[in-house]
């Protein structure tokens, strides 16, 4: 199954073929349009502006709508312009043949896929900063779906989990007392704490897969944690099962449709009408949870 993290997910678009990657394959494709050729306009520096979008190593600029796009030109060995909207903003691929007016025109009748895209790229970074996790005394990271705030306690041997199940509405409700001195530094607080997930990871598939095993009708010969950074889980012919542990920071529904879709393809090795319909016997609601894969923000743990 292949894995949707929030982080470094360009999207593509190429002009004049059928090219289809990713969120660009809903954008419509359009035509070579001829323009009076314009002079090259100078990319100059200036202060960060929330209407500007500048990529590092930007050539030239061009004004969609409100907007100023600073983007990097790269000439090559193609037959289309290709349009990327990746992290560090947009880049076009234009070949040697195709003229600087016919570029811009061409960018201007798709500028507002490109600045959605812009946009989409500048709230994912967003969204990452505040993931990223700050490894001290009272920070958290998501459980199951829910926070667990993350107490040093020199007392504790290992990492003991304590629940609190009159918590107030709005106040996690999980601690995790990590047995470590406050004087710890990060890097020993993350180990630890991702330590302790991944048992938590392990233990809580193993009792998913023995449950959705049985209601499939199939049998795994073993099951082992990923740590892939392209998919929550897979499954091969000889039974073994692969699930990223990460998937124990999300709520348990999800968890359990990674589980059955792997589980499902030891009976259909494929993702044809049939596979779909075994995993929706044991999980009628599957195209929910599915869902959650693409809107949840996994933390950021370097």
């Amino acid at each position: 199954m292949t894995r949707k993290f929030i982080g470094p997910d360009p999207a593509q678009f190429s002009l004049f073929e059928a090219a289809a990657p990713a969120e660009a394959a809903s954008a419509p494709a359009a035509s070579p349009v001829e323009q009076v050729p314009q002079a090259p306009a100078a990319v100059v520096a200036r202060a960060p502006d929330p209407t500007m979008f500048r990529h590092p190593q930007a050539s030239r600029e061009i004004r969609l709508d409100e907007h100023l796009v600073a983007y990097a030109l790269k000439r090559a060995r193609r037959r289309t312009i290709g349009f990327i909207v990746g992290v560090e903003g947009l880049s076009v691929n234009a070949p040697k043949w195709v003229g600087v007016a016919d570029i811009e025109s061409a960018l201007r009748e798709k500028g507002a896929w490109i600045l959605r895209k812009l946009r989409e790229q500048q709230e994912r970074q967003q969204r990452l900063q505040q993931a990223r996790v700050d490894w001290r005394d009272g920070t958290s990271v998501p459980f199951l779906g829910e926070p667990v705030i993350i107490v040093l306690d020199p007392r504790a041997t290992g990492a003991v989990l304590n629940s609190d199940a009159s918590a107030l509405p709005g106040v996690p409700r999980l601690v995790l007392h990590v047995g470590l001195p406050h004087t710890a530094a990060p890097e020993q607080i993350r180990d630890a704490v991702q330590s302790w997930l991944q048992r938590q990871a392990k233990r809580v598939f193993e009792e998913r897969c023995r449950h959705f095993a049985q209601q499939l009708g199939v049998r795994y010969t073993r099951l082992s944690l990923s740590s892939a950074q392209t998919r929550w889980g897979s499954a091969s012919a000889d039974g073994a099962i692969r699930l990223n542990w990460r998937l124990i920071h999300l709520a348990m529904p999800t968890i359990d449709y990674v589980v059955a879709h792997e589980l499902a393809h030891l009976r259909e090795m494929n993702h044809s009408p049939r596979f779909w319909d075994v995993v929706r016997s044991v999980m009628p609601d599957y195209e929910r949870a599915r869902g959650t894969l693409k809107d949840d923000v996994l933390p950021v743990f370097d």
